[in-house]
């Protein structure tokens, strides 16, 4: 009976042993991934802002700088926030991501208010900062981005 404990108990540490180096192989191999590699001459991603829940709001400004940031892309990207719905209200003179949005326009971003939300909420353009670009849908530019090939990012 001992002999048949020990070789059970001896079994179960060599099994327990083989599970542990396999887990550690995974564990090597995941720390050792630094991100996939960057091959292409250019990337192009659109953010979706269509909330206005401020951390939303925030999410996207921060996540588009971080991505400008990326060194694997730095330089190689190209940028555009298109807002609607809710997102309107990121770009209007009375809030305040004015500094934030100057500072993507100043990195090459393109920062565009759809004009059916501004009608759909009876806002004039002058109740937008003055540096906005303007599209007649965001749902068309979100469409017509994705069949050129960019990335739709919805924060």
């Amino acid at each position: 009976m001992k002999t048949f404990i020990f070789i059970i108990a001896a079994f179960l540490f060599n099994l327990g042993s083989y599970v542990y180096a396999q887990d550690n192989q995974a564990i090597t191999h995941n720390k050792a991934y630094q991100g996939a590699e960057a091959t292409a001459n250019k990337y192009r991603a659109i953010y979706q802002l269509d909330s206005n829940i401020p951390a939303t709001i925030e999410k996207a400004i921060r996540n588009i700088n971080n991505v400008l940031q990326d060194p694997r892309i730095k330089g190689k990207i190209e940028i555009e926030l298109v807002a609607f719905s809710g997102g309107t209200e990121a770009f209007l003179k009375n809030g305040k991501y004015e500094n934030a949005l100057r500072d993507l326009i100043d990195k090459g971003v393109i920062v565009a208010q759809c004009l059916n939300s501004l009608k759909e909420r009876n806002l004039k353009k002058e109740a937008l900062y003055d540096f906005i670009a303007y599209v007649p849908s965001g749902n068309g530019e979100l469409v017509i981005r994705s069949s050129e090939g960019w990335t739709i990012i919805k924060p």
